[in-house]
């Protein structure tokens, strides 16, 4: 087997210049200048990336790497918590980060940042690496001072502290969050150069809390007439989710204090946020404050005015919050170039709102022929689940596509077939099947097929 060579997809594609046309363009309804600099960046920086590099290497045959000691090997390293108590990743890795797009929205305090998925390994993202998406701004909270509410339809009101909530018996699960917008840029056309902005506003954790439904039974919930609950958020957009009871009383929503081990980050909404495991992000409510039972939707100013799927009869599809079946490539990705031929391992994600990814199709012909790609474990509901394929380049341009299927028997769309439905000028829940073309001289970039 003769291992290729790749050369990871750039990290920046924009200097502080583009950055100030951007958001200036963006103020009168324009993106000219932010696609054609994406553009360049996946034409153009991935092949800089090569010059720079050179050649591939032959091999490791007098490689003085291995002639010669090297001084981690010779000398005395440093000392055990030298650098602080709290751990932090190497400084070659310091390019790996979680990334905002510019232009996208107006502040930064109403934004998204990407998480870096063309890096990442497994299943697991870790907690400085998750994706986040505001609506004003995140906060530092006190839980000493913090507070969580559930009233309505209960027979007492109850208000709960963070120190009464960890007493109590507990779960730990791991599911993916992925925003209703991710990938909504490439709706019309292709847009962004890589995997990091078509599909990064998607995560996935080890979240550990107490079930929603046990806290309302505390509160003595009308669980038979009251159908649904407002969850509401404690910073300045007071953002507000309904949420269906039939999800509640499954046991599957929760209420999180804990993220891969630890407590939530204050960018992930600490010290609580909604656990809504297979519906997109907004519903995920953070520095969670109340929880008020109903027995109707309540159409708060976050569901009647945004997260709608505008269909192409001109109506809005309202409360469609269930994340189908999804998949993407993360190597080889937009941006990324291969620098010799020969065997690679074709890697990604895929997930599905409706419980468990079933099977995942590879295509490296643009979707004439498919294999089946390796489901690697833990393959659990409503989480990511890593796919792996062997793959040999021989040198030719190639498409690659993955199509997901879940245990319900949903498969993943192509843009043919979810535009036929949705149309062009949606804006949520695009769950199409994604393309990279690889070029003959290696660059990888984002395309789609008619």
């Amino acid at each position: 087997m003769n291992p290729g060579c790749l050369i990871p997809a750039p990290e920046g594609f924009l200097n502080q210049d583009g950055v100030r046309t951007v958001i200036a363009q963006a103020r009168n309804g324009r993106r000219d200048f932010i696609r054609s600099t994406f553009a360049a960046a996946s034409a153009g920086v991935a092949m800089q990336a090569v010059l720079a590099q050179g050649s591939a290497p032959s091999g490791m045959q007098g490689e003085p790497e291995i002639l010669n000691l090297p001084a981690h090997s010779a000398g005395l390293g440093q000392g055990v918590a030298q650098n602080g108590g709290y751990g932090r990743p190497s400084q070659f890795e310091s390019g790996v980060q979680r990334r905002q797009s510019p232009g996208l929205t107006q502040t930064t305090q109403a934004s998204v940042s990407f998480a870096p998925l063309q890096s990442l390994f497994g299943i697991v993202t870790p907690s400085g690496l998750h994706f986040e998406r505001h609506h004003q701004g995140w906060w530092d909270i006190d839980p000493r001072q913090h507070r969580l509410m559930v009233n309505g339809m209960v027979r007492a009101a109850k208000v709960f502290r963070l120190d009464e909530l960890l007493r109590m018996p507990s779960v730990s699960r791991f599911h993916f969050i992925e925003c209703g917008a991710n990938t909504a840029v490439e709706w019309g056309h292709v847009a962004v150069p890589t995997v990091q902005y078509t599909h990064g506003m998607l995560s996935c954790s080890e979240f550990t809390g107490v079930p929603l439904i046990t806290l309302l039974e505390l509160a003595g919930a009308d669980l038979k007439s009251g159908r649904f609950v407002l969850a509401e958020g404690a910073d300045g957009s007071s953002l507000t989710r309904t949420i269906p009871m039939g999800l509640v009383k499954s046991g599957e929503v929760f209420v999180a204090y804990g993220q891969n081990g630890e407590m939530l980050r204050p960018e992930n909404g600490y010290p609580l946020r909604l656990i809504v495991p297979g519906v997109q992000g907004v519903s995920w409510v953070k520095y969670l404050r109340r929880i008020e039972v109903g027995d109707m939707p309540y159409a708060s100013k976050d569901e009647a005015d945004q997260y709608m799927d505008l269909m192409p009869n001109g109506q809005h599809r309202q409360y469609a919050s269930l994340q189908e079946c999804k998949s993407v490539v993360t190597t080889p990705s937009g941006g990324q170039v291969l620098l010799a031929k020969g065997f690679y391992n074709l890697t990604g994600l895929a997930w599905s709102g409706k419980g468990k990814v079933k099977k995942v199709d590879v295509s490296v012909d643009g979707g004439r022929n498919w294999r089946t790609a390796r489901l690697e474990s833990p393959v659990l509901s409503k989480a990511l689940t890593r796919f792996n394929l062997d793959w040999v380049w021989d040198g030719t341009a190639a498409i690659i596509q993955s199509r997901a299927m879940d245990d319900t028997g949903f498969v993943q769309p192509t843009y043919r077939q979810l535009r036929a439905v949705r149309g062009t000028r949606s804006v949520y829940h695009n769950n199409a099947i994604q393309s990279w073309l690889v070029q003959e001289n290696g660059a990888v970039k984002n395309v789609q097929l008619s």
